[in-house]
């Protein structure tokens, strides 16, 4: 190793000094396999060739790019983790104390103890509280418990759950199992085949699929998990019946809040629809952009965790359960959820009159903190997003199909993304009419699935 390099090293400037923004994601798919640690960040999802792909600082809705230009964030914040915006100062100082008053120890942090506390204060149907520090880690050790409780291995699922081994061996009997759940083009490389038929999908408001798997599988179904509400509501019954079910053929029911939690109302969403179940988890908002995960359950299911190993060295330090108090203490405060409804609802309003105005054919799904714009125009819907998130880009907006509220949008960042969409959805409505969509990209199409990047 030579000197130039050593320097560069300790300086931490051979990056800054060399690459900014595209130029650099195209070095790192050279060294980072697929290009970056989560599929949702990758730049061929929103823009390829154009997507800025990394930021040097962010705050509130702004991020700041490694070219110098700031944007503002109206797509998915975080993929959803920052509830309240970029580096909020309450969090981040309920942060900064826990780091000065040293992170990690031989002893435990009493905030982790307070922290399952108010979990349970939230939520009176549950009594014990496990930790984790990400939301796909968390759903896998919730099915450890599960099937440690039950005695059972097979899994009935539905929605998207993370990247394990449980979850992907889905796809070994059929690998279009998680078309419908995930992303399509998800290949089960590396799963033991030995896992083949643990893992059955049913859909969502279809009782009659979870029916067919329990008639199959049933005495031997140890889990049923699901995300409470997905795209659209549930309907009238559908969650009483999966619990029922549950009961019925003794399966631990699984309620997935990794996306859900804290962004309709304090807490859990099944909350909000009366049906409780034996174990939920909860990640990403619910510590605003710090590694932080909670199991919350029955006593009856949680205490089959001593039964089985479940430990990890990081989640015993002490900067996630400081940040995810303060977090919720601040939601509670300012019932973050109301501002998250209205602003999402506002969104979804801008969308529809804009396609009014201009004859653009869209649909909307999601709740309204996470909504989900679907340009409706058949195979030509994915070129159309890419022209929506390359225009909307060149205005200084982050946008996509989906925009995620976080109480840091303010009215006037609202009013100015909807002038912005209300100038794009004519470009795509000229576009449309004019069949020219080929010349108003200026990159490839965008990918909806999971593909392997040269």
């Amino acid at each position: 190793m030579d000197a130039e390099t050593v320097k560069s090293m300790v300086t931490g400037n051979k990056m800054i000094d060399c690459h900014t923004g595209i130029e650099l994601y195209e070095k790192a798919k050279k060294i980072i396999p697929g290009g970056t640690q989560l599929l949702s960040k990758r730049p061929e999802i929103f823009l390829p060739d154009q997507w800025p792909a990394y930021y040097s600082h962010c705050k509130g809705v702004e991020v700041n790019d490694l070219d110098g230009n700031s944007f503002i964030d109206m797509s998915i914040c975080g993929v959803g983790a920052c509830i309240l915006g970029y580096a909020d100062p309450d969090v981040d100082k309920a942060v900064k104390e826990a780091i000065d008053k040293g992170s990690m120890s031989t002893l435990n942090c009493p905030e982790e103890v307070e922290l399952a506390e108010m979990l349970c204060e939230l939520h009176p149907w549950a009594d014990m509280v496990r930790y984790a520090r990400g939301g796909g880690e968390a759903m896998s050790v919730a099915v450890r418990i599960a099937r440690a409780s039950s005695g059972r291995d097979k899994v009935a699922f539905c929605g998207y759950h993370g990247w394990h081994d449980w979850y992907l061996a889905s796809n070994l009997s059929d690998d279009s199992n998680l078309d419908g759940q995930l992303l399509p083009g998800l290949d089960p490389d590396g799963i033991p085949r030995s896992l083949n038929n643990t893992a059955m999908p049913f859909h969502y408001n279809q009782p009659e699929t979870l029916d067919a798997i329990i008639n199959k599988y049933g005495d031997s179904i140890g889990a049923i998990v699901m995300e409470p509400v997905r795209h659209s509501a549930p309907a009238e019954g559908f969650l009483q019946y999966v619990r029922e079910t549950a009961d019925s053929t003794g399966a631990v029911l699984i309620f997935d809040e990794v996306t859900s939690g804290f962004r309709m109302n304090i807490g859990g969403i099944h909350l909000m629809h009366g049906v409780n179940p034996d174990i939920a988890v909860f990640a990403k908002g619910m510590s605003n952009g710090y590694p932080m995960a909670a199991l919350i359950g029955t006593r009856s299911v949680m205490e089959s965790a001593q039964r089985t190993f479940i430990s990890s060295t990081y989640w015993t330090e002490k900067i996630g359960p400081a940040a995810a108090l303060a977090t919720i203490r601040k939601m509670i405060l300012h019932n973050v959820p109301m501002h998250l409804n209205k602003t999402g609802n506002a969104v979804r309003d801008i969308w529809l009159k804009a396609s009014a105005e201009q004859g653009v054919k869209i649909k909307i799904s999601g709740i309204p903190p996470l909504s989900i714009l679907s340009l409706d125009y058949g195979d030509r819907s994915q070129a159309l997003h890419t022209l929506f998130t390359q225009e909307m880009l060149n205005r200084m907006f982050l946008a996509s199909k989906a925009f995620y509220a976080t109480y840091a949008h303010s009215q006037e960042h609202v009013d100015a993304y909807g002038s912005a969409v209300k100038e794009v959805f004519q470009i795509i409505a000229n576009t449309i009419a004019d069949n020219n969509l080929e010349v108003s990209l200026q990159g490839p199409v965008a990918h909806t699935g999971f593909k392997r990047l040269a």
